[in-house]
């Protein structure tokens, strides 16, 4: 009888233990995660996007600073630190490496090939070497691709509907990314097949944006294609928009910054939409699935926005049915 006492005692204090360890040990604070997110531009000007890709982060319930870190990081328009951003990104040992463009992915890819990578935006992630297929990207980056070189081609029909009489087209590009001799081809195409004469104009540097205008009035261009990119473009967006309404030219670009910065018109992927579907990638990551597995996203939404203001100011009408077919007129 004795024996069967103490043996029912033990399991009683067993039971005991056991019912204490297990909610001890759901307790636990669980890992909060930290991603980094890289871009060439200057955080200030890339604002818009930031806060897209916040709310898309919220909408999967991470709240900055409560569940979820993020170490952001700019090289400043400064493209030599990327690479050293990425090093030092990796070093913190981030859960995944956000990309704000191309420049960055490529910092990204160099400096890791464990650590996901997702793109927010890059015009063409095969031809680049970031991933071997948009549906089966393997490796260790996927994300959003932004059509660039494909939409190029339709900026300067819409130029052409609003200036019936374009013949000299100048293509402001930086032939320093590895995008822009593609897209010059596909402008190339559409203006053979238009009439329209191409004069490309190189930007570099910012310095070089003044002589680009310079070079492009003394050409007698009627109208101009922004194509460049990269820290410089966004960076010195009014400079550029103000520069195109002096010389009373109308001008089309692929950033709605442009035209908000008083640019006449952009057409493009909605870029603050990639950024917040973005966060969709980093939400199905962090919970597990291979970045190697989730097909790279094509653009779901796209802009075109016209700026009444701009168009006054250099005496120019917009027919009525480019007009219409606007997302957003700004008057």
């Amino acid at each position: 009888m004795r024996k069967n006492v103490i043996h029912l005692t033990i399991l009683t204090l067993s039971a005991m233990l056991f019912a204490h360890c297990v909610p001890a040990q759901a307790q636990q604070p669980t890992k909060i995660p930290r991603i980094g997110y890289l871009t060439a531009v200057a955080l200030s000007d890339y604002s818009t996007r930031i806060e897209a890709f916040r709310q898309g982060l919220r909408e999967h319930g991470y709240l900055e600073g409560k569940n979820i870190v993020i170490e952001w990081r700019s090289s400043e328009g400064q493209r030599e630190r990327t690479a050293a951003l990425a090093a030092e990104l990796v070093r913190l040992k981030v859960d995944l490496i956000v990309s704000g463009g191309l420049g960055a992915t490529r910092a990204a890819k160099a400096a890791t090939s464990t650590i996901p990578i997702v793109m927010t935006r890059d015009s063409d992630p095969v031809g680049n070497g970031f991933v071997a297929s948009l549906a089966h990207p393997g490796g260790n980056i996927t994300g959003l691709s932004n059509l660039a070189s494909d939409l190029v081609g339709k900026r300067l029909e819409l130029l052409k509907e609003i200036v019936p009489k374009l013949f000299r087209l100048a293509v402001f590009g930086t032939s320093t990314n590895a995008d822009d001799a593609r897209e010059l081809r596909e402008i190339e195409n559409t203006a053979g097949a238009l009439g329209v004469k191409v004069h490309y104009l190189d930007i570099l540097t910012s310095k070089d944006i003044d002589t680009a205008f310079r070079a492009a009035a003394k050409a007698r261009v009627d109208a101009v294609v922004m194509n460049i990119s990269g820290p410089i473009a966004l960076g010195n967006r009014k400079e550029i928009a103000e520069l195109a309404v002096k010389n009373r030219l109308p001008a089309i670009y692929s950033l709605r910054e442009y035209v908000e910065a008083g640019g006449l018109m952009n057409y493009g992927a909605d870029l603050n939409d990639s950024d917040r579907r973005a966060a969709i990638y980093v939400d199905k990551i962090l919970k597990g699935a291979k970045p190697g597995d989730l097909p790279v996203e094509q653009p779901k939404k796209f802009e075109f926005i016209i700026n009444l203001k701009a168009a006054k100011q250099i005496n120019l009408s917009i027919p009525p049915n480019v007009l219409v077919r606007a997302d957003k007129v700004i008057r």
